[in-house]
């Protein structure tokens, strides 16, 4: 029988993620639209013996969504719940994409401080993930949470916010889905403003040689580096009001750069570098000379985002800030001595350090280092590698992106550890919300 508030769909379908790396086929899968719906599919779940994972976007390269048991598809848990004008706090419900936000502030002025560089993922599995954007005086997409309503593993409602179980907010917005399935999360927004946006390539070793000072004097800035080239590509944004005077891109030129260059031309050159790797360096220098130089000044939304339609795989590792230029120029060393012909730019962006106890950028200022393959790719001797190296740098892995790393190594890492672990024997005793990759990486 079909419980109120939910479609079913019945066994035989396959799960992927966005990347294709990983794939299940649910004994059942749930399309919950309200609050009450996930605690009767949880309920239900655990009098049959089955474990449970909430899906959002699919958008995590790792296991962490995967669910061989009850999978609950939070597409239809969306929307706008409440708005606290006085406070600049919106509550939305956890399936809403990221994507769909802005329009849902736009109303009442407000933003989110920051977004990472996709906006297809919901907001519960962005934030449970430890999705970031780039900016030394900003935070992950977790910071932003003041308060969460999420459904325990016995199937009840628990409100986690200043007032309610306080004590939990460091463990619960950034929970990993090991603490319970969000149905609620309320964010702290800001005022609507505009980022003027600065985009052009530069020498590389000129980018590295002023790295600190670069990313201090801006809101807002990252790189990318196309190996096998000697330039960075340098996005530099400055937060403006929203009074400010727009300058969008045209829409045909935003449309060439960012739809034609950047995923269909950029995805049939993908396709002939795996076909003829000897080709991927020519193609790289090529791309240097061709993308990113523009100025333009927008809607935060439309600046801090972009759209990823070539399929890739990716690993990226958090280090202490000031580790961040040993580290690149270690990966940059690796390609030349391993003669790898690598089509996907390497990622560099910065955030600030926080005291939410399973973030990357917990307890330090910290730098982010991503790597990537064409989705087609073995990317496995380029990942183990680069991880040999941010290991030794202090890295942190990202929870939403490929790494080899188990509970006993992230212990060492991640000085509240255990107490996030205590907090999930708490609301989730009979690990109902367990699945492969949180053995792993949790124990």
């Amino acid at each position: 029988m079909t419980r109120p508030g939910v479609r079913v769909t019945r066994p035989g379908g396959e799960w992927r993620n966005w990347a294709r790396t990983e794939r299940v086929r649910p004994q059942r899968v749930e399309f919950p639209a309200t609050a009450e719906a996930v605690q009767r599919a949880v309920r239900a779940a655990a009098d049959r013996g089955l474990r449970v994972k909430a899906v959002g976007a699919g958008h995590s390269f790792t296991g962490i969504a995967a669910a061989p048991g009850v999978l609950l598809d939070l597409t239809d848990l969306s929307g706008l719940v409440a708005i606290d004008r006085e406070r600049a706090r919106v509550t939305l419900r956890a399936g809403t994409r990221l994507h769909r936000i802005p329009a849902l502030l736009a109303p009442y002025g407000l933003a989110m401080p920051n977004l990472g560089d996709i906006d297809r993922q919901s907001i519960s599995g962005a934030i449970s993930t430890g999705t970031h954007g780039t900016g030394a005086r900003f935070g992950g997409l977790a910071t932003q949470v003041v308060g969460v309503t999420l459904v325990t593993g016995d199937g009840e409602l628990l409100r986690v916010d200043e007032q309610e179980n306080a004590e939990l907010l460091p463990a619960a917005a950034l929970g990993l889905g090991a603490l319970g399935v969000l149905v609620e999360v309320t964010l702290q927004c800001v005022p609507a403003f505009l980022l003027h946006a600065t985009e052009r390539p530069e020498p590389l070793d000129s980018v590295l040689a002023d790295l600190p000072a670069r990313v201090e004097a801006s809101d807002h800035f990252e790189f990318y580096w196309l190996p096998h080239t000697d330039v960075a590509l340098t996005k530099t944004d400055e937060r403006l009001p929203e009074s400010a005077r727009r300058h969008p891109l045209a829409a045909p030129g935003r449309w060439v750069e960012e739809t034609l260059l950047s995923n269909v031309v950029f995805g049939a050159l993908c396709g002939m570098g795996r076909a003829v790797p000897a080709v991927v360096p020519a193609i790289s220098r090529l791309g240097a000379r061709t993308i990113g130089d523009r100025e333009y000044t927008d809607r935060s939304a439309r600046v801090l985002t972009q759209r990823r339609g070539v399929r890739f795989r990716e690993m990226e590792y958090a280090l202490p800030a000031d580790r961040v230029c040993p580290a690149f120029e270690a990966v940059r060393a690796l390609i030349d001595e391993h003669g790898w012909r690598i089509s996907f730019p390497v990622e560099v962006r910065f955030a600030a350090a926080d005291s939410l106890w399973m973030s990357t950028a917990h307890d330090r200022r910290t730098g982010y280092i991503a790597v990537h393959r064409y989705w087609r790719e073995d990317p496995a001797e380029y990942f183990a590698a680069v991880e040999t190296v941010m290991l030794a740098h202090g890295g942190r892995p990202h929870w939403g992106k490929m790494h080899t790393l188990d509970a006993a190594a992230l212990r060492e890492r991640y000085p509240r550890f255990d107490d996030f672990v205590a907090v999930r024997d708490r609301l989730d005793p009979t690990r109902i919300f367990g699945n492969a990759y949180l053995e792993r990486v949790l124990g």
